[in-house]
């Protein structure tokens, strides 16, 4: 039956009709692909909510809400209203093979165009010519649109998109190309072509137009609705660690902020806890430049890094055996060493941490170590995971700094118990090469 459907479609009707759509609505946020059976319930819906909403609106608000739906309503092939767009999956081969065809047909008449008229004219200042240009460039647009719909990762698409927009340099055609690459991530959220061209056009944009903090800040919000809809999306995260260079130092510090709660609800997924420790790498470069006069002093980065610490250690007791938190720790501890460097003008860890705390910080995490070995229940593996990690993680803080902390370490009561968790674990060369370390200290 399909394929009888199928044989009866004009696709160069279908893609006209898809490009139309697209062109009257160009607010589109959200696109589907939707079996034909479904489209009767979807106008049924629309019609019913319309006929409940009567009761509260004039006649003529009636007949207006009627006219924006379209004609979509009554296509057996695509379903268009309130900038959300369903297309068959009947008819999705049959426009896809029309959509490439017009492409590429286009891209090739574009490229031997342009061709033509650089080696003739290398200004371009025919009138007659550059009129045709400009419309073949209309077709590359309004096919490369409606074929990247269908095939999000048709690169030569992209690339001819680039092509058009970087000769052209204006700031709503860039705007326009945010908008086509949120519309197919609505369907397809870990496109990396998509994320990249968004990458792509925030770095043309960058240094030329005044608004790009609002870009940024919507460009956040975006990744944030993404990450809820897909699960462990790092095409998405990594978008997000990359836009962490273009924020303001208000931006940073409100984002590490909001990016609390999340990552608390979702301690097994490190890409929230790898782009907070993006935001505090950029923090610590902020304050070491020293570009902004109202940015952190030491002290308000020092109360940020210490507040983070804690935190980290409250998830780590109340989710036990979580690894995430635990890499998070090595993280923020590196950091701290870092950061006591650059003040100490000192590169050495065991320098530094001498002279910025060091043995309250030992006293702490050795602390948490003790805390954390010990495992109350043998039936639960997730306590073995614990003890795991804080092993693992002490011995790691002491291969760091062998002198200071690697002495005190052997003192612990706990220091036998930690070579037969790490043989248990198959990590007995972590054992091996700290014991090396700190001999050789």
């Amino acid at each position: 039956m399909s394929g009888m459907n199928e044989a009866t479609i004009d696709p160069s009707h279908l893609l006209i009709q898809l490009e139309n759509i697209l062109l009257s609505d160009p607010y589109i946020d959200e696109v589907g692909f939707i079996h034909s059976t479904l489209f009767a319930t979807l106008n049924e819906e629309i019609h019913g909510s319309l006929s409940s909403s009567s009761g509260n609106q004039s006649q003529l608000e009636v007949e207006v809400s009627k006219s924006n739906l379209g004609d979509g309503c009554s296509d057996p092939y695509f379903w268009h209203s309130e900038h959300k767009l369903g297309i068959s999956t009947l008819v999705i081969v049959p426009l896809y093979r029309a959509a490439k065809d017009a492409f590429m047909d286009s891209y090739k008449r574009y490229k031997s165009l342009r061709g033509s008229e650089v080696k003739k004219d290398e200004t371009l200042d025919n009138n007659s010519s550059m009129c045709w240009l400009d419309t073949v460039e209309s077709e590359v647009m309004r096919h490369s649109r409606a074929l990247l719909l269908l095939s999000c990762d048709f690169g030569t698409a992209w690339n001819s998109r680039k092509l058009i927009v970087s000769k052209k340099l204006i700031f709503t055609i860039f705007m326009d190309e945010l908008l086509l690459s949120a519309l197919i991530l609505s369907y397809s959220p870990k496109s990396e072509r998509a994320w990249s061209h968004r990458r792509w056009v925030i770095k043309m944009i960058a240094g030329k137009h005044a608004n790009l903090q609002e870009i940024v800040e919507r460009e956040t919000e975006l990744v944030k609705k993404m990450a809820e809809n897909s699960k462990m999306n790092y095409r998405a995260w990594n978008h997000r660690c990359w836009l962490v260079s273009y924020m303001s130092d208000s931006q940073v510090l409100l984002e590490l902020q909001n990016s609390r709660d999340w990552a608390a609800l979702h301690v097994a997924d490190n890409s929230c806890f790898h782009y907070r420790a993006r935001l505090l790498i950029q923090m610590m470069e902020n304050l070491r430049h020293n570009n902004d006069p109202d940015g952190l002093s030491s002290a308000e980065f020092h109360r940020i890094w210490k507040e983070e610490l804690d935190w980290d250690e409250m998830l780590i007791m109340r989710y036990v055996g979580r690894e995430a938190l635990w890499l998070h720790r090595r993280f923020l501890s590196l950091l701290w060493m870092k950061h006591s460097a650059i003040n100490d003008q000192s590169m050495s860890p065991d320098s530094c941490c001498r002279s910025s705390g060091i043995s309250m910080f030992v006293k702490d995490e050795i602390s948490l170590f003790h805390s954390c070995i010990v495992i109350p229940d043998n039936d639960f593996g997730d306590y073995q995971a614990q003890a795991t990690c804080s092993a693992t993680y002490i011995m790691w803080l002491a291969k760091q700094m062998p002198v200071t902390f690697g002495t005190d370490l052997q003192k612990s009561s706990q220091y036998a118990a930690i070579k037969q968790l790490l043989d248990e674990a198959g990590k007995i060369c972590l054992w091996d090469s700290v014991i090396a370390n700190c001999a050789s200290a």
